[in-house]
């Protein structure tokens, strides 16, 4: 019967002595921290952000975890006690070493094959440029309940007729669900959460922030290089959905992209179509890992544990 040292010795894993990987570790904290440390200080004192708090609050993963540096499966990292209790990790057998569990993705498994699915359908299809960023202001449609503590800059009846004007073109369900009842009406099709897979398309500006999504309930499985430039990713995605949006932000030192107007809205169109190309490569690499990580679970060793 084979042990589960034997099982590591068979997949091959790639050691990093302590001294590598505590530089690697260290160098993904310095990137994390000059990319929102002086935000995460606020945040400290009870400061509230109408755009960063975003990425952190309806994503759920924590500053501290995006912190923490992971190498992927199939890396053990010697000398690496801390590592050894956290979720995903085990010690290897007759070791100091850890590395990510087998165990752990075979419980992930029925995940990674869902966001392969949606990834691999999502870019099978053209990207739609067309939206112009209203799904935020179909969220404020004929309500006086804003999701953020600024002001409108158009104010309620400007903004009204602004979503009236122009035709909703949402594809993204988690947009979806937050319009108005007044607004789901005016979108160019209904949406579900079963269509998901159906409807997502590379131009979207939130399935593309959704890479960030995907990539941290996959951790510790994949890499942290990747995961933080999945992060950098939403965090432009998400700027650019603010500036577009109908709030007035000009106190957090954002300037407007006012898609009410036609240089406004090709303004929008150019940096979504950053936005997706940026994403069409990340999208790749997730795809990628999700499959490599699938055929690694289907290692016979692995298999052999799953009985």
């Amino acid at each position: 019967m084979n042990t589960h040292a034997d099982h590591e010795q068979a997949l091959d894993l790639r050691f990093l002595p302590q001294v590598q990987w505590r530089a690697r570790a260290a160098a993904h904290r310095d990137r994390v921290d000059a990319l929102v440390g002086p935000y995460l200080h606020q945040r400290a004192a009870g400061t509230k952000h109408p755009v960063i708090d975003f990425l952190f609050t309806y994503y759920g993963h924590k500053p501290a975890q995006l912190k923490r540096w992971h190498p992927g499966f199939g890396v053990a990292l010697a000398e690496a006690p801390d590592y050894a209790q956290a979720r995903g990790y085990h010690q290897l057998a007759h070791t100091d070493a850890v590395t990510a569990d087998p165990a752990f993705l075979e419980k992930r498994r029925g995940t990674i094959e869902f966001v392969t699915r949606l990834l691999e359908k999502t870019a099978t299809r053209p990207a739609q440029l067309s939206c112009f960023g209203l799904h935020e202001w179909a969220m404020v449609y004929r309500t006086d309940d804003l999701r953020h503590a600024v002001p409108l800059r158009l104010g309620s009846a400007g903004t009204d007729a602004v979503v009236e004007s122009m035709q909703l073109r949402c594809t993204h369900f988690d947009a979806f669900r937050f319009f108005t009842p007044e607004a789901v009406p005016l979108n160019i099709e209904p949406l579900t959460r079963e269509s998901q897979e159906q409807r997502e398309q590379p131009g979207c500006l939130h399935a593309n922030m959704d890479l960030y999504k995907w990539g941290f309930k996959l951790t510790p499985l994949i890499p942290s290089d990747l995961l933080f430039a999945c992060f950098e990713l939403a965090c432009a995605a998400r700027e650019l959905d603010m500036k577009a949006s109908p709030y007035d932000l000009s106190a957090y030192d954002y300037t407007p992209i006012r898609i009410e107007t036609p240089s406004g809205r090709a303004e929008y169109v150019r940096a979504q179509a950053d936005i997706a190309a940026r994403a069409e490569v990340l999208r790749t690499q997730l795809t990628n890992i999700c499959h490599a990580l699938l055929d690694s679970g289907d290692h016979p060793d692995i298999r052999a544990g799953r009985r």
